[in-house]
């Protein structure tokens, strides 16, 4: 989850935001980075308790931000909104192609499918021309084709978390409960985390979504169910964009 920026730590004129707190330019811009190194797409409040969204021409605006900011500002946006769609590249054309449909690993490319004069299907998987029957949810037909992330959650090692006690055999890497994306816990902070895809924020311990885990546990103790296992299946998500 991470400790909040105080939005008044700088000392210098204050502006008054569209949710009612005051803040510095430096702090906002501070604060804004910050969520973007995140692999945040928006810009939250940083005052506990409001979770009030600014607009990026309400953040220029307020933070004073150079156009070199501005230009940073965009890109960040910009590639972290790639992460929370299902996008990559077809093994036929190498153009960009976004998957609808998250149980089925059979996509078609319609620009291979225009060139071609037929159907070009492929893999979302292995990345290559489809093979055998579909849909399919664990594999095409093709040797060697393997859910590499199930393989990560499989084999990742164990995660050793400075701030909290009393918590072993935790792996490193997590499949979001909500959408399926794999995080890693950097080991600092509580055990809590957002999912950059979905905006979910869960236990990365027992896998409980924060308020269910907080009903029993707190932020900085080990959770009363224990360490959930290791993941065996990534979950689907259904996504708001589709």
């Amino acid at each position: 989850m991470g400790v909040r920026i105080e939005l008044d730590e700088y000392k210098s004129l204050r502006a008054l935001m569209s949710c009612g707190h005051a803040v510095t330019p430096m702090s906002l811009t501070k604060w804004c980075r910050r969520l973007l190194d995140q692999g945040m797409t928006t810009f939250m409040c940083g005052e506990y308790g409001c979770d009030v969204e600014w607009s990026f021409e309400e953040v220029s605006k307020m933070a004073l931000l150079t156009p070199e900011e501005m230009g940073y500002f965009e890109k960040k946006m910009f590639s972290n909104s790639k992460d929370r769609l299902d996008v990559k590249r077809c093994p036929g054309c190498n153009s960009s192609v976004v998957r609808t449909d998250f149980t089925d690993l059979c996509v078609e490319c319609t620009l291979c499918t225009t060139e071609k004069n037929r159907f070009y299907l492929f893999c979302w998987q292995c990345l290559r021309e489809w093979k055998g029957p579909s849909p399919r949810t664990d594999r095409c037909g093709n040797d060697g084709c393997i859910n590499t992330s199930v393989e990560t959650l499989r084999n990742c090692p164990d995660a050793t978390f400075q701030d909290i006690e009393g918590i072993s055999g935790c792996p490193s890497v997590r499949a979001c409960p909500s959408c399926g994306f794999l995080i890693e816990h950097n080991t600092t902070g509580c055990k809590h985390i957002f999912c950059i895809r979905c905006a979910e924020e869960f236990c990365f311990v027992c896998l409980k979504y924060s308020d269910d885990c907080l009903e029993t546990s707190e932020y900085f103790k080990l959770c009363t169910g224990g360490v959930a296992p290791r993941q065996t299946s990534i979950p689907v998500w259904q996504s708001e964009y589709y």
